[in-house]
């Protein structure tokens, strides 16, 4: 009777401190902003946010000319933020958003999963984002339903009629962010994502030039009003906010109106927050937008059950990680896999498939294949009598999943 009640009193203090933390989460994705002109422009709301936890470079396009080389185009980059993948597995290759694979699921699929009765909204200057990238309402994802949406302005032609300089999008972002800000500071939902498009639109109209950096600089006073509405609950009712702020792409060097290749420019990104306990990773490791994702995860308590996990590219940019880095290679038969290594304690597990049917909704069966100390940053296994066109491997070091494919043709 005794043990029954230690366990009912621990169950209860459980919930009560999950209850007490009161996690919430707001991400937000301003367009077309590469590192440079964000570092030279003045942006003190975004300073503000970043001095409470942290500014850094980051990257977008996946692995530069490897199997998971990304385009630096926007939707391909949301969602590379929402999965946690590159376009390799979420299969969004530009903006038409043709055929997304829903197999591998957005931060919004895993909340709704774990917890059916948090609460959860979007504010977009675009619809497709919710329709087509979160796919709200779809058989293939499970009729996922938000509990609250702001989008579709751009097809409002009445209240928003379309001129040639784009300052209708302009009013667009502006009443998105009005709402985002309004809904946050009223109802505070536990996932937030809000997405703006006016500097992207002044970027590939003007390029480098006075009218993309005012755009920029009015992008900085929009993630104010935000700010302001985390403030605002965090004091009045004790809730633990994260925000993180990126954009999507890069701009092309020669005059900044262009993107979607694989140059330096249209790469370097950038990520503000105010997450308390930033990794070394973060400050120091050029983290990708695919990093965002278990780092929401993380604030939010959800835990991604393993076989997800295994796919996901993204590492938590919060809190202790073991290893970064994968890499893999196969030669001579044998296959040559490395890891950086964090932390210097424990050992790492090798895990290997040569399927995907994860990839069709489907289970892999891993096998594995080693057991290594964590600071030996390497292992070599031998597939000669395993030949196969394709190897799945992930590193499970004692903090973290890695994952890396290794295909015939790469």
């Amino acid at each position: 009777m005794k043990m029954f009640a230690a366990i009912l009193l621990n169950l209860v203090f459980g919930i009560n401190s999950f209850a007490q933390r009161n996690s919430k989460a707001i991400f937000v994705i301003v367009d077309g902003i590469p590192a440079d002109v964000i570092e030279k422009l003045n942006t003190p709301h975004l300073d503000a946010i970043a001095k409470v936890g942290g500014y850094a470079r980051a990257h977008v396009g996946g692995e530069k000319g490897g199997y998971s080389e990304t385009p630096t185009i926007s939707a391909v980059g949301y969602n590379s933020l929402l999965t946690g993948t590159w376009v390799n597995k979420h299969n969004v290759w530009d903006n038409d958003i043709a055929k997304p694979n829903y197999n591998y699921r957005t931060i919004f699929r895993f909340l709704k999963e774990q917890y059916p009765n948090r609460k959860a909204a979007v504010f977009s200057s675009w619809e497709d984002n919710r329709t087509k990238l979160v796919g709200e309402n779809l058989s293939a994802t499970g009729y996922l339903k938000l509990d609250y949406h702001f989008d579709g302005l751009e097809l409002d032609t009445l209240n928003y009629p379309h001129d040639k300089n784009r300052d209708f999008m302009h009013r667009i972002d502006e009443a998105v962010v009005d709402k985002a800000a309004d809904y946050i500071q009223k109802q505070a939902p536990d996932l937030s994502w809000v997405y703006l498009e006016y500097t992207d639109d002044m970027g590939h109209m003007y390029g480098d030039s006075p009218q993309f950096y005012k755009a920029v600089e009015i992008m900085d006073r929009q993630m104010g009003r935000l700010w302001s509405a985390i403030q605002y609950r965090e004091k009045n009712f004790h809730e633990d906010w994260v925000i993180y702020i990126t954009t999507d792409h890069g701009r092309s060097e020669k005059d900044g109106k262009g993107h979607g290749g694989q140059s330096d420019r249209q790469r370097n990104t950038w990520i503000v927050t105010n997450a308390k306990g930033l990794n070394d990773y973060f400050k120091n490791g050029n983290p990708g937008v695919v990093d965002i994702m278990p780092s929401l995860a993380k604030h939010l308590d959800i835990v991604i059950p393993r076989d997800k996990l295994m796919e996901v590219d993204g590492i938590p940019l919060v809190g202790n990680i073991s290893a970064t880095s994968p890499n893999a290679i196969l030669k001579d038969g044998k296959l040559r896999i490395t890891w950086k290594a964090v932390s210097k304690k424990g050992d790492t597990k090798i895990w290997l498939a040569t399927t995907n049917r994860f990839k069709e909704g489907g289970k892999d069966e891993y096998s594995m294949v080693a057991t290594v100390p964590l600071s030996k940053q390497k292992a070599i296994i031998d597939v000669s009598n395993n030949p196969s066109p394709f190897y799945k491997i992930v590193i499970e070091a004692p903090g973290n999943l890695l994952n890396r494919w290794v295909m015939e043709r790469q």
